[in-house]
């Protein structure tokens, strides 16, 4: 299966404004692309990249006085496979994890482990251990959270969302993740495109997602709280520790967002 997919987003700055976007395809995904999703800026201006600590390509430049666009658009071959289902992963003792998995499970900016321990241990300490106690952590997340795009703050944290009941798809991440954290299972939170593939269209503006991974099994896992059924066609573009580590642009200085647009389509040949 062929997608087609890109975006479109335009900022306005009062004054020239280094910048960093994390907007680029990951590298795990870099042989299925048919069309490169290169970084295209309107007006022109020099774009350089580089690899985060995460492992993400991050792109930086400086915007213009003005008004900037960023787009591209690009087409990426898919297995068109959902999420893969695994029951029998196991869960690891902390002391048997490898080492680069231990920051996934600390607390970060938005994954407020502290603050949830105990809400973790309540309700899934009775839970079986490996791959039903992340399901029934992400069964838990969707119930909680009211989806709804109205609900979007750029600012709300897992102990927030937990304790609102409102969110985007960011926040069910947020929750799902810190609840994982807090039960002792690596959680690591992503982005990325998720279009609306062998599933009814949704009449919102297309957006970017966000999902999580969890170390079970010897394997990172994908798991979505907020849709909380496998999916098919899932593009990633970059994992973290929570939306902090991996926001799409970082302005050193002020902007305004002006408009936004996201694509992620099948190609029907």
């Amino acid at each position: 299966m062929k997608i087609r997919l890109g975006y479109e987003i335009t900022y306005y700055h009062p004054q020239p404004t280094p910048m960093l976007a994390v907007l680029s395809i990951h590298f795990s995904r870099a042989a299925q692309l048919i069309i490169p999703d290169y970084l295209v800026t309107n007006p022109q201006v020099p774009v350089t990249q580089y690899r985060d600590g995460f492992g993400n390509w991050c792109s930086r430049l400086v915007a213009p006085a003005g008004q900037l666009t960023l787009t591209t658009d690009a087409l990426v071959m898919d297995s068109a496979m959902p999420d893969p289902v695994v029951p029998n992963a196991v869960q690891h003792d902390v002391a048997d994890l490898p080492p680069e998995c231990l920051q996934f499970l600390l607390g970060s900016r938005y994954c407020e482990t502290d603050k949830l321990m105990a809400v973790a241990w309540d309700n899934f300490g009775g839970t079986p251990l490996g791959w039903d106690r992340v399901q029934a952590i992400c069964d838990y997340a969707h119930n909680q959270i009211t989806f709804g795009y109205q609900y979007a703050r750029n600012n709300r944290t897992a102990w927030e969302g937990h304790e609102e009941r409102l969110g985007v798809c960011r926040d069910f991440a947020h929750l799902a993740v810190t609840l994982c954290r807090c039960m002792n299972i690596p959680a690591r939170y992503c982005t990325g495109y998720l279009g609306d593939i062998g599933v009814p269209r949704d009449p919102a503006p297309m957006d970017f997602s966000a999902w999580f991974e969890a170390y079970i099994g010897g394997a990172w896992y994908t798991f979505d709280a907020r849709h909380n059924t496998p999916r098919i066609g899932r593009v990633l573009i970059a994992r973290g520790r929570d939306a902090a580590d991996i926001a799409i642009t970082t302005h050193f200085g002020p902007s305004t967002l002006n408009s936004f647009r996201v694509w992620t389509d099948e190609v029907i040949e």
